[in-house]
């Protein structure tokens, strides 16, 4: 079996224009392989470059030209050398992209902005015109439904809450289909209630759907609670790579010096809710369907 995500040799620098400055190295030498079905934890402080990895795993960034990095998802070549591969369209249909600033359209309602997870099957006509057939419309209801935001799907995307925006995006995942999940710090911007649900919903879509998830945080304790394998990334660098119930405090200030305090002083506030399972309000999707089509 192939790995989801296999990096090799992965160095980004960036160059400052009209400066005298030295190119600033935001990856160096990144070499990482990820299994299918695993749920990683990407920590560091700003800056480390969390950020950066995540969009070279999608091919939304390249790396340094004529070096010897080389991204593959799924056994598939993503980017070499710094150059897309030609196919790179349909290999990032196989991943979905979470961010902390949620990326729905504002003036589209919620529905509308879920079955763009779809975009990627459609001829471009019904790209174009916005066209989608019933059935699609009702596996985007669906996936509403699961994460508890069914009653919104006609509502304009810019009058959601910040978690419920983040529902709307897991929702749009969930109508790809893509099996690699890849959250760029889902939760930075989320009060605590909202923070567990959609830690919850990543978790289930990693166990449920057997997703490959990689989501990029700053609170240790969280990524204890939910991620078995850590990958600590400092100035661009892997200074840790095992499993998360490794890092302990000492450890931590070991890997960071004095970066540390960014990332322990940051609380668990999903562990301060003292609830565990996760419960979803669910009503009868059939009834709200017709109603939806009723309008």
């Amino acid at each position: 079996m192939n790995p989801a995500i296999d990096i090799q040799s992965l160095k980004k620098s960036f160059h400052h224009r009209f400066s005298i400055k030295p190119d600033s190295v935001a990856l160096n030498e990144i070499n990482l392989t990820i299994q299918p079905g695993e749920m990683v934890a990407l920590i560091g402080a700003s800056g480390s470059g969390k950020s950066t990895l995540i969009r070279h795993i999608s091919g939304l960034v390249l790396a340094d030209k004529h070096s010897h990095s080389c991204i593959q998802v799924n056994g598939q070549t993503v980017q070499q050398a710094g150059a897309l591969t030609s196919n790179v369209r349909d290999l990032r249909a196989q991943v979905s992209l979470i961010f902390q600033q949620f990326n729905l359209v504002g003036r589209l309602p919620v529905i509308t902005n879920v079955l763009t997870g779809l975009l990627h099957r459609l001829p471009l006509w019904r790209t174009l015109l916005q066209y989608f057939k019933v059935e699609e419309q009702q596996l985007a209801l669906q996936a509403l439904d699961r994460v508890g935001i069914l009653h919104c799907a006609q509502q304009r995307a810019s009058t959601l809450s910040g978690g419920q925006s983040q529902r709307a995006a897991i929702a749009r995942a969930i109508v790809q289909k893509a099996k690699i999940i890849l959250a760029d710090e889902p939760i930075a911007s989320l009060d605590p209630e909202s923070s567990r649900v959609v830690m919850e919903l990543l978790t289930e879509m990693n166990q449920k759907d057997q997703c490959t998830v990689v989501v990029a945080l700053h609170q240790i304790n969280i990524a204890k609670k939910y991620c078995t394998r850590t990958i600590a990334l400092r100035g661009g660098s892997v200074v840790f790579d095992g499993p998360t119930n490794q890092l302990t405090p000492q450890l931590l200030r070991d890997l960071y010096g004095s970066q540390v305090n960014e990332i322990l002083s940051l609380s668990d506030h999903i562990s301060e809710l003292n609830i565990t399972p996760l419960s979803i309000p669910h009503p009868p999707i059939n009834n709200t369907i017709e109603s939806q089509h009723a309008h």
